[in-house]
Formats: C-alpha cells, sequence, structure tokens
C-alpha cells in the first residue's frame, strides 16, 4: 500500500524542484526525504523522479502520485476545517423530539436563536408521537434532544436533564361566568364547578389532578377534549370551566376570559433531555442555551 505521508513528501520535491528545497521547506535533512522517496518508489514499483542538472522532475508516475497528493492535501485541509468547525459548533446536525405546545413557544424561537448565531447548524425536528417514547429515543440515541413534560418524581436512567420551564395552568371561563371579573381565582373556587378536560392521561393531566388534591377536590370532568382549542370552544359553549397551559392557550375563544390561578398554581416542568453519556456537542450546548433564553422570554 503507497504511503500517504510519503506521497506529500513527493509533492513538496516536485514542487520545489530539487530534494534540499523540500528538505527546507519540511524541516528534514537531504538524506531523510530521499529515503523517503526511495520507500515510496518501492511501494509504487516504479521511479517517480529524474535527475535533470542539479533538480529532478517527476516521471509520469511520479507526476502522477503528485496530482493525488494535492487532491488528498486540499480533502485533509478541509477535513481539518471541517472538524474545528464542528467542535466549536459552528456546524453539525441535531436530532430533536418535542410536543406541540412547545414547538411554537420554546422550539420555534429556539431555533431561530441557533440559526442566528450559527447558521451551519442543522436541527432535524419530529413531532412526538403518543406511540413513541422520547426518552427511549434520546437514551437510545435516535434523537440528540427531547423536550417534554417532566412530572415529579420520575426516575430514568442513562439521561441528563436540563429544566427550561415551569408552565403555569390558567383558568379558562365563560364570559359572563361568576368569577370572571376577578383577576385571579383561587384554585379551590372551582371545586364545584363542572370541568372541561383538556389533557390526555399523563403527567400534564397529573399536575392538574396534583393541584386540585393539595386544595381537597378532583375535578369533575363533564366533557373530555384532549385539545386545548377545542376545549375553550366547549367553555364558551357553557359547559364548565377549564385548565390550560399558557404555552398552550394560543389563540384565545371570543367566547371565554382567562384568568391567573393561585393557591396553589397548577404547574407543568418542561424539561430537556439528553444522553447523560453523550459525547460533548458544541451544538448541541448552544441549542440547550437558546431553549433557555426562550424560555426566559414566557
Amino acid at each position: 500500500m503507497i504511503d500517504v505521508r510519503r506521497m506529500q513528501v513527493l509533492r513538496a520535491v516536485v514542487g520545489s524542484g530539487s530534494v534540499t528545497g523540500a528538505a527546507a521547506v519540511l524541516g528534514y535533512t537531504p538524506s531523510a526525504i530521499s529515503q523517503q522517496i526511495a520507500a515510496l518508489e518501492k511501494e509504487a514499483g516504479a521511479a517517480l523522479l529524474e535527475r535533470v542538472g542539479r533538480g529532478v522532475r517527476p516521471t509520469a508516475a511520479g507526476l502522477l502520485l503528485t496530482e493525488y497528493a494535492d487532491a488528498i492535501g486540499r480533502q485533509v485541509a478541509e477535513a481539518e476545517t471541517a472538524l474545528a468547525d464542528l467542535l466549536a459548533g459552528r456546524t453539525g446536525r441535531l436530532a430533536v423530539r418535542y410536543f406541540a405546545t412547545a414547538g411554537a413557544g420554546l422550539v420555534a424561537p429556539a431555533v431561530a436563536r441557533l440559526r442566528a448565531a450559527h447558521p451551519g447548524v442543522r436541527i432535524d425536528l419530529k413531532l412526538t408521537v403518543d406511540s413513541v417514547d422520547p426518552v427511549a429515543e434520546v437514551r437510545e440515541g435516535r434523537a440528540d434532544l427531547a423536550l417534554l413534560v417532566w412530572a415529579e418524581g420520575r426516575q430514568q436512567s442513562g439521561v441528563r436533564l436540563t429544566h427550561l420551564l415551569d408552565d403555569p395552568y390558567l383558568a379558562v371561563l365563560p364570559r359572563g361566568h361568576r368569577l370572571a371579573g376577578r383577576r385571579s381565582v383561587r384554585l379551590a373556587e372551582l371545586a364545584e364547578e363542572a370541568f372541561v378536560g383538556s389533557e390526555w392521561p399523563g403527567p400534564c393531566l397529573d399536575a392538574q389532578l396534583d393541584a386540585c388534591a393539595a386544595v381537597g377536590f378532583r375535578p369533575r370532568f363533564a366533557v373530555q377534549s384532549e385539545d386545548y382549542v377545542t376545549a375553550q370552544g366547549f367553555v364558551a359553549a357553557g359547559l364548565g370551566v377549564s385548565l390550560v397551559p399558557r404555552l398552550g392557550l394560543g389563540s384565545r375563544h371570543p367566547g371565554v376570559v382567562v384568568r391567573e390561578v393561585r393557591d396553589p398554581v397548577p404547574l407543568r416542568t418542561i424539561q430537556a433531555v439528553v444522553r447523560e453519556t453523550a459525547p460533548t456537542q458544541p451544538a448541541l450546548d448552544a441549542f440547550i442555551d437558546a431553549l433557555k433564553g426562550a424560555a426566559e422570554e414566557k
């Protein structure tokens, strides 16, 4: 097999026109250069240089290998530049999993921040579906990062969490409701109300139920919608009240009013999840910083 490093020595000899000139460029002795060329000729099975006066010129075989050495040199330089960009976080590719209401509120502004600072980083976004466990996606290396609502006390091995946001639930009331004139409502004041469900079973619904349990009641769900927009429509029709997270509120239905909830405030905790043993990725660190910046603006 032809030694690539010796090809670069040949390239220097051809470029300078002499063994002595190549030795000066590479910082070797002329004897060392001659030994490298002799070894390369043995590997190639052909003479690579011929003497011309005090210098040398390449044979046809020498010229061929020099041209390939030029190409290899350019590719190595390009590889070094690409590697430096990757290690500095200027380039890279990240696979990100997110849930719907985090998309507009956190992911979109974070991607915009990252693109402005690091336009060479590519983000592959995929909305999490119910049949896919985003934590498993991260742990098994199919995704670099996932956003999810993290239930208090939940334990998961193999991943590392970064807290992004505590997303408060707001009370969605029909216009004309007895509490609609308030700036905020106490959660216990909703104990006797019919509720319009806005969440699928899971950590988001648990955040509502745990807060209600803390003040001594369990919501009586008259309607299940599992969708924030639909829930507002049911509330506007007078079928009950609802709790909707701030990130999920979106456009408000004209038939409802939205009020803050207190004593206590139901909260869902949004975390970024990455693989615990993942090697350092500056692009990933930059994206997490962008997510934190987007969360701080909420």
